[in-house]
This record gives structure tokens, sequence and C-alpha cells, in this order.
């Protein structure tokens, strides 16, 4: 987890300068969509937003932890019911939600890229159980205990917060399958408790988190010169894991594994061979099992995982030459992929640390940022947008504004004051009008 300091020293709750007692934490979910906790810093830093304040964002991008409020400072997070407010006994922090929802009514929503949402759940879910682990051990508390991590949601139900269902409806909505307990007792382990041996383990039988954007930019950056071929297979691993309900991002990332990123640098297997895990080298010199096309190497490996991770019959016809050969389900989390970690002693590898290998190249293509195809429209909702000389507050102003509207994006940049600047079209053959990213919204089509 990566913590920034970034207080809201001009918000009217840190103005006001009381201090609680902290007695508890409760998780929020920030109810509109919106990745990036920039947009929520940027507009709270401000004498004028009165009514909320929390103690920190966790921003969906990149997962990272902002501390916005001095812990034990009484935050505005929560509101109040019949026996008072967690205001005052509870520290409050935001999970930012994806940008591909759209509310429609209370806390319902719909999703465009169901995929991009749950990876930005993940990220948020993960990082709040490091923040929450961080906290807990701050301040002596016990997670597990009675009403000290709570939900906005169980706040209310405790009658200490305002009418919300956050963070479970987002979770609950996406399929996620996580909840409070769930939480807490991930928090629990992070501490270094004993909730459970498997509470932050990753089990391979699911969905995908990442996208296919996210594994070609990964595999892009890792091997500048991968061949077109492989990145049009990318694909197949999404679309052949959830056939069989493996998550096709794992089975992805150990490619890159055995692969050395589709470099296939020092790997017994090659790219011809269309088997992408090494499946059938079982010892030096031998060349391994070979398949007819990419996706039917794919769904080998795919079905192999699968006799790891669970009991389950295939849906499609058995094409793994070495199905046969595995324990079912004796590795249902990729920690246990390899020998020396696995319970049993029967993982898929005997080489060390294995699994975890796996899933530090799984970590990076979660935490690959992927921008949208240029040029791409964008919908201004605020009247009055600086157009800045270049991308970054550095910049002088134009003196004009975009003011409300539609306007095509032709360039990205990276610049302070923003988590990204775009290039206006109408300022492209100069390129000295740019505005920040954070305020805008993209327009499909």
């Amino acid at each position: 987890m990566r913590l920034v300091e970034s207080i809201l020293t001009r918000n009217p709750c840190y103005t006001a300068g009381r201090k609680i007692t902290v007695k508890g934490l409760m998780l929020h979910s920030v109810g509109c969509p919106q990745p990036k906790a920039s947009v929520f810093i940027n507009s709270w830093d401000s004498p004028v937003h009165g009514s909320s304040c929390v103690h920190g964002f966790i921003d969906g991008n990149d997962g990272t932890a902002y501390q916005t409020l001095p812990w034990n400072h009484r935050g505005w997070h929560c509101g109040s019911g019949n026996k008072g407010s967690g205001n005052n006994t509870h520290i409050g922090v935001e999970m930012c939600e994806p940008a591909c929802i759209k509310y429609t009514a209370g806390s319902n929503f719909t999703c465009s890229d169901m995929a991009a949402a749950k990876a930005v759940a993940k990220r948020t879910y993960d990082a709040a159980v490091e923040l929450f682990a961080m906290l807990c051990k701050k301040y002596s508390l016990n997670p597990l205990e009675d009403g000290v991590v709570i939900s906005h949601r169980e706040g209310h139900s405790r009658g200490i917060a305002s009418n919300h269902g956050d963070p479970e409806h987002l979770w609950a909505q996406l399929g996620m399958g996580y909840t409070m307990d769930g939480f807490r007792k991930a928090v629990k382990a992070a501490m270094g408790g004993t909730a459970s041996g498997t509470d932050r383990y990753t089990k391979i039988m699911g969905n995908a988190t990442a996208t296919a954007e996210q594994m070609k930019a990964y595999l892009k950056a890792k091997n500048p010169s991968v061949a077109q071929s492989v990145l049009d297979m990318v694909p197949l691993y999404l679309s052949e894991g959830k056939a069989e309900g493996v998550r096709g991002d794992i089975a992805f990332a150990q490619s890159c594994l055995e692969t050395g990123n589709f470099t296939f640098s020092g790997s017994a297997v090659t790219l011809s061979q269309n088997n992408f895990c090494g499946m059938g080298v079982t010892s030096n010199g031998v060349k391994g099992n070979s398949f007819d096309t990419p996706q039917l190497g794919i769904r080998a490996q795919v079905q192999h995982l699968k006799a790891y991770a669970s009991t389950d019959a295939l849906k499609n016809a058995c094409i793994d030459p070495r199905f046969k050969y595995v324990t079912r389900g004796c590795a249902e989390y990729v920690e246990w992929l390899g020998q020396k970690e696995n319970p049993d002693g029967k993982g898929w590898a005997a080489g060390a640390g294995y699994g975890e290998k796996i899933l530090a190249i799984l970590e990076g293509i979660l935490g690959m940022t992927v921008s949208a195809p240029l040029p791409y429209r964008v919908r201004v909702s605020i009247p009055d947008l600086n157009i800045r000389k270049g991308p970054g507050t550095g910049y002088s102003r134009t003196g004009k504004q975009t003011g409300a509207g539609i306007f095509t994006i032709v360039e990205e940049s990276d610049g302070e004051g923003a988590s990204r600047w775009g290039l206006l079209k109408a300022y492209q053959e100069k390129r000295n009008g740019w505005i920040s990213l954070d305020y805008t919204e993209k327009v499909d089509g």
C-alpha cells in the first residue's frame, strides 16, 4: 500500500479542529462513477466545502491511499442516526468507484465494462485492507470485535450513521463476493492474526479482474518487441478462462512467468508449440507438449489449472494431455501451485515461491492504467475549467475556459496539479491548450 499525506487544510472540518478518541474505522464508497481520488481532494480542499470531510480516499486507478485529515480529527463522513454519530468515534475512509458504472436510482447502477469495474473494486478493497490493518495496529484495535470495523451501511443499522448502503451495494452488484465479515477477517490476517489461514489467498477459480487491455499493456511494457500474433491471442485467456470458470488473468500471468513475457528466453518451449505454460516439461531437456493453435494451447492450460483448483467437471472436451495426472482440487489457491508451498506437496511446479511469482506479475498487470485510444471526446460539466498553455499548473493560463460541453482530446500528458492532462483539438497545431482530465468524463462513440 502506498500512503500519501494530502491534508485538506482549507476544509471547514479541518479548521474546526475537533479531536476524537478513535474507537473504530468506517469503510465508505464514494457513490459516484469517479475512480480518481485527486478529483475529490481538489474539490474538497476548499473553505466553501462545508458539508463533508473524510480521513482518507483510496484511488481506484492505482490503489494509492490518501490521508486527508489527521487520524484523530473528528470527520464529517457518516452523518448520524438515532443513537448518535460515528463521526465521534470512527475514522472514515472512502473507496473511489469505477468510471464505467452509471447510477440509475438510489444505490442501483448499470455497468458498461464489468471487467474494468471489478479491477477497480479489487484494487480499492485490497488497499483498504492494508490501510485498516495499519490503523488497527496504530490504535490497538481488534477488527473482529463488535463495532470496530464497520461499513457505512452497518453504521446506519447500528444507529450511528445516515441511511446509505455502501460499500456492500458496489460489491454485490459487481458480483465480487466481498462481505464486511470477510473484510474484517482480511484486516485481521493482514495484521498478522490467524482469523483464517487462507483469507488472503487468491483463488484460481472465479472471474478475471484484469482486462485484456491491461494484459496487453503489461506485455508491451515488459517485451516491447512482442509479436502482434501474441497480442492478438491475449483475449483468448479471458474467453477460455470464463468457459471453465478459471481466472484467465491468472493463466495469462502464469504464461508470462513461464515464457519470460513471451520472449521464450530460457524457456523449454517455443512460440510455435502454442504451449505457453511449460506443459509436459517434466525435466531438463524435455521439449513439452505442442498444440495446433494458440487457442487450443491456452485451453489446455486453463483446463490444467482447473484440474488443480477444482473438482468440477470440464465444460469443454478435455484436450489437456496431463489432466489425468493431477489430484483434483489439490491447489485451490495460486499460492499453492508451488509444491514447496502446497500443504500436500502436489503443486504445479517444484520451484520455491512459484505462486507468489505469478501473483507479483498479476499485481503488475492490474496496476496498468490504460488510456483511451486517441483522439477521443470528453464531456466537461463545470463552466469554468481553465485552459493552460502546457500540461500542468506550472504553465500559465490562456485566459480562456472551456465552458460546459463536449470536447475532443488529441494527446495526453502527465503534469503537476492533475492526475492527467489532455490537449484540446482546437489547440493541436501549437499544442498550447491543455485541460485537467480530472474534471472530464469520456463520451462513448
